[in-house]
Order: C-alpha cells, then structure tokens, then sequence
C-alpha cells in the first residue's frame, strides 16, 4: 500500500503541471455544482424560509406525489421528452453533416470562411435570436409583408403550435450547428491519411470514402457525444425555448425548465416543490445516460466508460 501511495506521488509530481491546469475547472465543479448538492434535502421539505432548510419540517415523497398528480408538470414533462427525442433526430446528425460537408471541400480558403459563417451565430445569445426572428415572422415582419405583396394572407407563425416546434429545430442548428461540427472536423483531422490513399487505391470514391474511412474513424467521437446528449435529456434549452414562446403556445412549448421557472417566480413560490421536480429532472438524466451507455457499448463497443 505504501509503496502504491508512493508511485501514485511520483506520478503525480510529475505531471503537476497538467494537474494545475486541471485545478479551475474542478474547482468550478465543486463550488457550482457539489456544494449545491445541499439544496438536495429542500425537495423532501415544507421550506420554511424562517426555519432554514435544515429546521423546514419534512414532508416525505409528498412533493415528488404531487408531480404527477399536477396536470401542467406532466405536460412539461411529455413537452421535454418529445421535443428532446426530436432534438436527437433533426439536431444531433446536423453538426455531422456539416462536419463531413466542410471536409471534402477542397480550397482551404473557402473552407475556413464557410466554417466562420456557420460558427458565427454561436456567439449571438438568444435574446438577439428570438429578436430577429420575431421582425422576420412577426405579423407584420418582412415575410407576412413579402406574404401579403405577392397577395396572399397573413400567416401568424410565432403563435401557430404545429410551426413552434419546427422553428426551435431550424433555430438550433442555424445557430449551433457550426460550433459543434469543430469537434467532428477535428476529429476528422486526426484520421491517417494513408487510409484515404488505401481507399482510393482500392477504387473508392468521395462517398464510399466517407461511408467507410471517415464515419468508422469518427464513429468513437458521435458515440460519446450522442450518449452525453441522450443525458441531458431533460434538459430541453431553457434560454432557447423562454424567449421563443408566449402564452398561444405554452401548452407544446412549456418544458420542465420553463415550468420551474414559471412555478418559483410567476406564481406564489414552493421551494420544496420546485427542489423536487429539480431533483426528478436530475434523476432521469443520470438514468438515461447510463441507460445509452450500456445499449450502445452493447451495440457498437464503445462507450463513456472502459
């Protein structure tokens, strides 16, 4: 055992400047993210801002009970799950495409300003978003006008439930698409090239190279990020989803994020309630996360852990 403590120091001391690197970001983990943890105990208590968390008198499972005996917390529920499977089939392989699409452009130039026109709007926050796309879409925006010269009627688009979700996807990777091909493009960076020279030895074309070199090279990459994806299935964008909705939409649009918003500053505040559903969203993810891992270290080999 001493000898093991030994080695595991010498080890360390040796890549103690790696493990300085390391330092801020476990710090932002412990401070924003274990400490919190504390807050835990608010979900199974009748808070009491008087008493404190600890003094607050504790109420059991009576405010997860009540979760699903809430109509409008089992519809932000359904609402999280179906827009974020949705996320996973419209959002998800974007990034991928866009990724493949900018590698097998030839000129380096073109490339380099097509990936900063597609990175850019990463950088715009939401509220710009939902701005620009209320002047265009807005009853009396630049398309309902362009609508109505070319003689037809005025289509509300921002209140129209069947469109609302549409637009969160088009929305989504109009704005994040570029930002998250940079790992896939660097992943593709780090492919031997002498597999494309075997390949087009052996008579492959572009989209036979792509199908069989660049795709089984990346497959480790997407399979990690699709598994961290499906974690956070509960977590349906906030920020996104907040600004882009208003009350003609709020029954497809209302997610858990936005309900517990909504049920701890909009309406006369249960802390112990809001903890809770806080606390189910947690627990469902870490379900889900573990639950993508197993199928599809099961399907492909590999997964988050060895």
């Amino acid at each position: 055992m001493k000898a093991r403590l030994n080695r595991l120091s010498r080890d360390i001391w040796q890549a103690r400047y790696i493990y300085l690197l390391l330092i801020p970001g476990l710090m932002y983990f412990i401070i924003f993210h274990y400490v919190p943890m504390n807050g835990v105990v608010l979900s199974f208590k009748k808070f009491n801002a008087r008493l404190g968390i600890w003094g607050s008198p504790s109420v059991g499972w009576a405010n997860f009970e009540r979760i699903f005996r809430t109509p409008d917390a089992l519809n932000a529920i359904r609402n999280t799950f179906e827009i974020n499977l949705s996320r996973l089939i419209f959002q998800f392989p974007a990034a991928i495409i866009l990724a493949l699409l900018l590698n097998e452009m030839r000129g380096t130039r073109f490339k380099r300003i097509y990936q900063t026109v597609y990175t850019f709007p990463h950088f715009l926050s939401w509220v710009v978003v939902s701005s620009i796309l209320s002047n265009f879409l807005a009853s009396g925006g630049l398309i309902n006008s362009m609508i109505v010269n070319l003689g037809g009627s005025r289509v509300n688009f921002l209140a129209d439930t069947a469109l609302f979700r549409p637009l969160l996807y088009l929305t989504h990777n109009w704005k994040e698409m570029g930002w998250d091909s940079i790992i896939y493009m660097a992943a593709i960076a780090s492919i031997d090239p002498t597999l494309y020279e075997a390949a087009t030895v052996d008579g492959a074309g572009r989209l036979q190279q792509v199908f069989h070199v660049t795709l089984p090279c990346i497959l480790s990459t997407i399979v990690i990020l699709f598994i961290l994806q499906v974690g956070r299935i509960m977590n349906a964008g906030f920020e996104q989803i907040f600004y882009m909705q208003n009350a003609a939409v709020r029954k497809v649009s209302d997610v858990l994020d936005t309900y517990i918003y909504t049920i701890t500053f909009k309406a006369t505040p249960n802390y112990g309630f809001s903890a809770a559903v806080g606390l189910f969203k947690s627990v469902i993810n870490l379900f889900m996360l573990l639950l993508a891992n197993f199928t599809v270290k099961k399907a492909t080999g590999s997964g988050l852990f060895a």
